[in-house]
């Protein structure tokens, strides 16, 4: 069944997008991450379409996020040692901020570095590849009433305006009842309207396409500029990093009554106590509820290995690990 929160519905479509993606094109490799965006922007999921083989490459780079100030140090290393200010561009900031970068990234692999008298040499461990092929803004609302309808009205326009995603969707549930099409006409054009029933949970074949999105790549033989790509590059790696299934990191999964429940196919938070999926906000130390694991449990393992909530934790990690694996394999 959905969840009883909005948050609960945006995990389902995570998980949808993770299993179907593309909803009108067929399958396409392609992550999913949920809650980024910009200062002006937050969506709530994205899909991150790549080229398995240099995904591939990219994972060759670890696990973590490559941020924006090791973005520039790792993409700019040269195959040959070279004194990091001849090698990487311009900054437009104070080289020291780069030279933190360049330890930082030598200190996680990402490239190598060595002294030269008194200055600082680099090179590159691998190249840093073209890994992303598009990014699709997914907005969802389980209820779409008129005011809904308005407020996301802006936000897609926003998005249609702006071009930073390649499409952007409204995900809407029906649970067998139709989309009321006064509502989807709110909607500015180019966005798709992807109508959900999760009733019987998450699989492949749970969603309809109401309206079909257009494209808001490039033109052919245009591109856009090459902060904009920056900053899609830095979107891609933090939805890298985060994926969708972080929200234990803002909920407490040591507590007690934290569990994980299927919903079809896919494995969403449920609070014992209150019967519920909760949001990060109610799942807090400041809930009435809230019960820490007792010591005993904490404790189990060997060294220490944790108590169901650490258990949940590795759970939740290697689903995030074999999902990168399946895409790495797409041909």
């Amino acid at each position: 069944m959905t969840p009883d929160a909005e948050f609960g519905y945006e995990l389902l479509v995570c998980r949808y997008a993770e299993l179907a993606w593309h909803p009108s094109e067929g399958p396409r490799p392609a992550i999913v991450s949920r809650q980024l965006g910009t200062k002006e922007r937050r969506w709530d999921t994205l899909v991150i379409e790549v080229d398995p083989a240099a995904f591939a490459a990219r994972r060759a780079f670890g696990d973590r996020t490559i941020d924006s100030d090791l973005l520039h140090v790792v993409r700019g290393a040269p195959a040959e040692w070279t004194w990091y200010r001849d090698a990487l561009p311009d900054p437009g900031y104070p080289w020291r901020y780069v030279r933190q970068a360049v330890h930082r990234a030598a200190g996680r692999d990402l490239i190598e570095k060595r002294r030269d008298g008194n200055r600082i040499q680099i090179r590159r461990t691998r190249p840093y590849p073209d890994w992303v092929e598009r990014i699709v803004a997914v907005e969802n609302k389980p209820g779409l009433d008129r005011s809904a309808a308005d407020r996301l009205a802006e936000q897609l326009e926003h998005d249609v305006t702006t071009a930073l995603a390649d499409e952007a969707w409204l995900a809407t549930e029906t649970t067998g009842e139709r989309v009321e099409p006064a509502l989807l006409r709110e909607m500015p054009v180019e966005a798709g309207i992807l109508a959900t029933d999760f009733s019987q949970g998450v699989d492949a074949d749970v969603t309809d396409v109401a309206w079909y999105p257009s494209d808001l790549s490039p033109a052919d033989g245009e591109r856009r500029d090459d902060e904009t790509e920056t900053l899609r590059l830095e979107i891609a790696e933090r939805a890298y990093g985060k994926g969708w299934r972080s929200y234990h990191d803002t909920m407490r999964p040591d507590c007690r009554h934290f569990e994980l429940r299927r919903d079809g196919r896919a494995l969403v938070p449920h609070c014992a106590a209150k019967d519920k999926t909760p949001t990060a906000r109610e799942c807090s130390g400041s809930c009435p509820e809230f019960s820490p694991e007792p010591p005993q449990w904490r404790t189990k393992g060997w060294p220490i290995e944790g108590g169901p909530g650490k258990g949940f934790e590795r759970l939740l990690a290697r689903r995030r690990e074999r999902e990168r694996d399946r895409v790495e394999r797409i041909e």
